[in-house]
């Protein structure tokens, strides 16, 4: 046919050439796996790509994915090597901030815990020191019952007096040489115990005084009401209407009465009643009226109400006839106003001679008056202990709940700071084979080029 050539190539199965001496249309598959067939432009884009020699960008990849294997790598053998995830500020910025104030408040919450032991032993100093002054005491008493008794002589009354005195010699040189940490135990100074968590609102003081021990101050008396006299008022008229009225005003509502009262009506015989040491206003009102000969006279008792609820009332019956009959007269009244007790605690016996008895020699005349006295220093002594170890109970507690937030605080510090050797040991054999992996990856990509060198043979 006119414009077919019909002529058989010398090589059928060769594909024609083109005058640039590339083949148009390329039989050979060029992407392998796919049957794909690459056109001109693209092996030509191709040859671009692989043979370059400006800039190897797969070696370049090929790094920069080495240096981050290698700098996790490293980190993970920081981990591992030092038992920290958090190893410097990069590693977990807001993790190092938390793991370092819990670690302020455990350093301080261990001081505390100190502090708190220190206290407790100067107590504790101070409270084997008393035990002895109980037993040197309780020698005071064997002594003064003996002194006592008719059927000693002077001279064995005056062995006794010797010994009397060292034992007040003694009590005092253990007030005074009794120390610790080069601080004098009995002293009126406060010695003061610092426990905090390292923050300001977690800060407390304890404040732990023991007192002075001397033969002028053995032991310590339990706080005390003052008691005074209350003046007997004079009572209101009676009319036919009201009986008079005897109003007893105490300092306070919360002041207690005792005494005794003696009520007369219209000058017959007066109604006595005994209200014993501590008795409250209304415990003395229920007392009154229920006691027979007090209302089957007709008196009442009552308490004031309001601003007046500190005065004790009584009342007697009304006039039947003539006002002013049934007139009160309390006559043979002496009763007491008590104040509460207060916190402040008093002082020991004055063995002394300048003490309200002289009980400074023990002699068959004072040997009644230095039993009475010794024995209050005992009860003293057994009251100052017992604050004393109240005191070490107070702190103990406070040792406990120091030592429990302690352990806390540590968990949760080491729960931000510790390193997790699970994950760790996971990354480190991952990070190990990516970095074997690169280099190898590197190697390949730098030899890339070397390809060129054969286009020049």
């Amino acid at each position: 046919m006119e414009g077919v050539n019909t002529e058989p190539s010398a090589n059928p199965g060769r594909p024609k050439v083109a005058a640039n001496g590339l083949s148009s249309k390329s039989t050979r598959p060029d992407f392998p796996g796919t049957g794909a067939v690459a056109t001109q432009t693209e092996l030509q884009e191709r040859i671009k790509m692989s043979l370059g020699l400006i800039d190897n960008i797969a070696s370049i990849y090929a790094q920069n994915n080495l240096n981050q294997t290698q700098n996790s790598l490293q980190n993970t053998l920081t981990q591992l090597s030092s038992g920290m995830r958090i190893n410097s500020g990069a590693d977990d910025a807001a993790g190092l901030a938390v793991a370092n104030g819990l670690g302020a408040n455990v350093a301080a919450l261990n001081q505390s815990g100190d502090n708190v032991s220190s206290g407790i032993s100067l107590l504790q100093t101070a409270d084997g020191a008393l035990s002895q002054v109980t037993n040197l005491l309780n020698r005071a008493v064997t002594l003064a019952t003996e002194a006592a008794n008719g059927t000693l002589n002077s001279s064995q009354v005056s062995s006794a007096n010797q010994e009397y005195q060292n034992i007040l010699t003694e009590v005092g040189d253990i007030g005074s040489t009794t120390n610790f940490n080069g601080n004098q135990v009995f002293s009126a100074t406060a010695k003061t115990v610092f426990v905090s968590d390292g923050t300001s609102s977690g800060a407390d003081s304890y404040s732990e005084t023991v007192g002075t021990l001397s033969a002028t101050n053995i032991g310590i008396s339990a706080p005390a009401g003052t008691t005074t006299a209350i003046t007997n008022p004079t009572p209101t008229a009676s009319t036919t209407t009201a009986g008079a009225t005897a109003t007893f005003a105490l300092g306070s509502a919360t002041d207690t009465v005792s005494g005794n009262l003696s009520v007369a009506i219209a000058g017959g015989t007066a109604i006595t009643a005994t209200l014993a040491a501590g008795t409250t206003l209304a415990s003395a009102v229920t007392q009154l009226n229920a006691q027979a000969s007090f209302s089957g006279a007709g008196l009442v008792a009552s308490q004031g109400t309001g601003a007046n609820a500190n005065q004790l009332i009584i009342t007697g019956p009304a006039d039947t006839t003539t006002s002013g009959t049934n007139a009160l007269t309390l006559t043979g009244t002496a009763l007491s106003d008590t104040t509460p007790p207060g916190t402040t605690t008093g002082a020991g016996v004055n063995f002394s001679s300048t003490g309200s008895t002289n009980v400074s020699q023990l002699t068959a005349a004072t040997a009644s008056t230095v039993l009475t006295s010794v024995t209050t220093a005992i009860q003293d002594v057994a009251y100052q202990r017992g604050i004393i170890g109240a005191n070490i109970n107070q702190l103990t507690a406070e040792s406990n709940v120091a030592s429990a937030e302690s352990v806390n605080l540590t968990s949760a510090q080491s729960n931000v700071l510790a390193t997790n050797y699970g994950a760790a040991a996971s990354d480190l054999a991952k990070y190990q084979v990516l970095s074997q992996t690169g280099i190898s990856a590197l190697a390949q990509a730098n030899q890339v080029q070397q390809e060129v060198l054969k286009l020049m043979q």
